[in-house]
């Protein structure tokens, strides 16, 4: 199972994702900062002028209004929302979850399942799949599809960044990449019942030829699985052992979404109902 995720985890990023919204953060703390640590500043100063002892300092109880300060008190908001604002217009647009990484090398798919209360990754190209363990290649882009089985979920590996909801139902897309190879903690961000705290996993980059070597370990390893493993599988169950299954069944994920496939979104709602 995955350790645990360290504080840090967004300010270490180890794919391009992760270091442009570092990046954002960076910048959008320096534009905040560049109003705050002022007002420190000038209230300190304000307050060691206008102290009793200080005889220069000039009392004027009939001040009422000053069109220069006022501009000058309004303005700088003003240019602070216009900046930060800025920079969330670019940076949503840049960071469009379903916007395709620029790579020379062909991105590989792998579709995510959130159950309760683990992952489910599959790989269709390799016709493999894995629970609470993401294997990928290093330096190669990854674009995700993601879905729920039961309830809202959300899929979050910090160092490679951008969290994003899971829904039954429903079909989110993701793409990040991992520059170099590493184990980067993965977590779910939204509570989602009893074994939410033990929903993680580990998301491993391997050099590419390892990864190979992986994929083809799984191939031969493992239980298959079929309609009745995933009905296992779908199962309420927590702190499950990350494992690999040899073989998935045709169109698998599509049947998660269309709420078809056995022991899917209606057991997990089930499984949340409350106790009588």
């Amino acid at each position: 199972m995955a350790s645990g995720l360290p504080i840090s985890g967004v300010l270490d990023p180890q794919g391009p994702i992760g270091h442009a919204e570092r990046l954002i953060l960076i910048d959008a703390t320096a534009i905040m900062l560049s109003v705050v640590i002022p007002v420190i500043l000038a209230t300190l100063a304000f307050a060691w002028w206008f102290r009793a002892g200080n005889r220069k300092a000039v009392y004027r109880p009939d001040w009422v209004y000053s069109g220069q300060l006022e501009f000058i008190v309004w303005s700088i908001p003003a240019l602070v929302v216009l900046f930060l604002g800025g920079i969330g217009w670019l940076g949503s647009h840049a960071l469009d979850p379903w916007k395709a990484i620029e790579s020379k090398v062909p991105p590989i798919e792998v579709e995510v399942v959130s159950l309760d209360w683990k992952w489910l990754f599959i790989y269709p190209e390799q016709g493999i799949a894995s629970v609470n363990m993401l294997v990928v290649p290093a330096g190669v882009p990854v674009h995700f599809r993601l879905t729920s089985a039961t309830v809202m979920n959300s899929f979050f590996v910090p160092q490679l960044g951008s969290q994003i909801y899971t829904m039954a139902g429903m079909v989110t897309q993701l793409n990040l990449q991992a520059d170099r190879p590493g184990t980067y903690p993965g977590m779910s961000a939204q509570f989602s019942g009893d074994g939410f705290s033990d929903m993680r996993f580990d998301a491993k980059a391997v050099p590419q030829a390892e990864f190979a070597d992986w994929v083809a370990a799984a191939q031969h390893e493992g239980p298959s699985l079929d309609a009745a493993g995933y009905a296992a599988l779908a199962l309420p169950s927590q702190a499950v052992i990350p494992q690999s299954y040899r073989g998935v069944s045709k169109g698998l994920f599509d049947k998660i979404v269309d709420m078809a496939a056995p022991g899917g979104a209606q057991a997990g709602v089930v499984s949340h109902q409350p106790k009588s």
